[in-house]
């Protein structure tokens, strides 16, 4: 993988995207499910609490589906830098699974988490370079 195109920008890694259900009991929880996910971030990983970026996108019915049927429990994509043990990446996926589901109440059998890994050299933050996560 390349540096990015001139004028791209990079996101802040970890980097959580939750897309919801609109009107949804998660919808009025955002700060909570924040909390806990930067918790289960900071205790895994190691990584300070102020690299762990976690936004919320509501779509409204008819907008979140598996195949052709409409969900109605959210799904989360999460960036977060390569070099992860496998260990940690697992116990980072179910810790922020069980975070939702006791912030939430929803049964994590419904609600659909996906990593996607790039290197520290690929982000900036606070106008500096992220090292490496071996290196936290």
């Amino acid at each position: 993988m390349g540096p990015p195109a001139a004028g791209a920008t990079v996101a802040p890694v970890p980097y959580y995207q939750f897309h919801i259900p609109a009107g949804s009991p998660s919808a009025g929880l955002k700060a909570e499910i924040a909390a806990a996910v930067t918790k289960v971030h900071t205790s895994v990983t190691g990584a300070p609490a102020r690299y762990v970026n976690v936004t919320f996108f509501e779509l409204p019915p008819g907008n979140l589906f598996v195949a052709d049927a409409p969900v109605g429990q959210g799904r989360m994509v999460g960036l977060i830098r390569s070099g992860r043990t496998a260990e940690v990446k697992r116990d980072l996926i179910t810790g922020l699974a069980d975070a939702w589901s006791a912030v939430t109440g929803e049964p994590r059998d419904g609600f659909a988490l996906f990593f996607q890994e790039v290197p520290g050299a690929m982000v900036m933050e606070y106008g500096e370079i992220l090292p490496e996560a071996e290196f936290d």
